[in-house]
């Protein structure tokens, strides 16, 4: 009996020691902190919004000026293409023949004239020697410049079949891209019947249309900024154009504003949205890569002094830019809101 009392003693001390060595948690390394911003007020541009659609300033449909089967389309949609390339050609064959035909003629009227000028240097000479009358004279200088204006005509004719013979060869006006081709290869063109559509990128401009109650503010402001939302970018106006016209119907004016040529990856009927600048005045403002949206909730996570994040419902506003956004309410200046949002929400303990 004091045996078995003696093993049960030492499994109970045995268990003691083992649940004493159990280790602590560590603590947070510094690193997993989140990264935080403040919570600023500054003066901030205040900007009225517009709708707005792109488009390009040089853009044009290439027409078949002859009639002929279509031997060859050397681009299609999306191809880039320089000033002067060949885009299509058209049989000119039948275009050939003519010209031919109008250079030939040219050559028999030439014979012609040298013929019937001969026949006027004579003519002078024998009236000189009282060979011939007056009237001969007339007569062989009226065939002389009679055969003149023939071949004159007839050197247009075959000016003009050679240019018709090189509407033949299409080539692009400028430099640009193929946005649509209306035509295949073997149909028929004829003449005014397009070909293909393209446009100029570096000629981009956006048009947006404004109430009329707004033209005078914005022209005032003279300033504006273009959002992109399928490129998530801002791009600053190059110049600013307010059509001189009105529509009576909607009571709206339509704006252009002229891009820089170095953007890239939009094309004419890119959505995008205008901010025009009409003031400033001081705002409270969040950065964006904080506001974190659930459902119908708008919120951030606040960041105490101790590291621990908080979810806060927010209100925002409309003022900022492509960095930061306006709160009207749910924050002060100073507090400190997570630029991580999701990493954040894991790490809090409501999450």
């Amino acid at each position: 009996m004091g045996r078995l009392r003696l093993i049960l003693a030492a499994f109970t001390v045995a268990g003691l020691a083992a649940c004493g060595e159990a280790p602590a948690p560590k603590p947070a390394a510094k690193g997993d902190a989140p990264k935080t911003a403040a919570v600023e007020l500054r003066d901030v541009e205040l900007t009225t919004s517009a709708e707005a659609v792109m488009e390009a300033v040089r853009q044009s449909t290439v027409s078949a000026q002859i009639s002929g089967r279509v031997v060859e389309l050397r681009f299609d949609v999306g191809d880039y293409v320089k000033k002067g390339d060949v885009i299509v050609r058209i049989d000119e064959r039948s275009a050939a023949r003519a010209l031919e035909a109008s250079e030939a003629q040219v050559l028999e009227a030439q014979a012609a004239l040298a013929n019937a000028r001969a026949q006027y240097e004579r003519s002078k000479q024998l009236l000189a020697q009282k060979f011939i009358s007056q009237a001969a004279l007339d007569q062989a200088e009226a065939t002389y410049k009679a055969a003149q204006a023939r071949v004159g005509a007839l050197v247009a004719g075959a000016g003009q079949a050679a240019t018709e013979r090189s509407f033949a060869t299409v080539v692009a006006p400028y430099s640009g891209v193929v946005s649509a081709r209306h035509i295949e290869l073997g149909e028929m063109a004829s003449p005014g019947r397009p070909l293909m559509t393209g446009f100029d990128p570096s000629t981009l401009r956006v048009v947006a249309t404004v109430p009329q109650a707004q033209v005078a503010l914005i022209q005032s402001g003279g300033k504006a900024r273009i959002e992109v939302p399928s490129l998530g970018r801002w791009v600053d106006v190059k110049a600013m154009t307010i059509v001189p016209t009105a529509d009576p119907r909607t009571h709206t004016t339509r704006i252009r504003l002229e891009l820089p040529a170095e953007v890239r990856g939009v094309y004419p009927g890119v959505y995008a949205r205008v901010h025009f600048v009409i003031g400033k005045a001081p705002r409270l403002l969040v950065p964006r890569a904080a506001v974190v949206r659930r459902s119908e909730v708008t919120a951030v996570y606040v960041v105490d002094e101790q590291g621990r994040a908080r979810l806060r419902q927010i209100r925002l506003g409309s003022a900022g830019d492509e960095a930061s956004v306006e709160v009207l309410a749910g924050l002060k200046p100073g507090e400190r809101v997570a630029l991580e949002p999701i990493k954040a929400g894991m790490a809090s303990p409501g999450a």
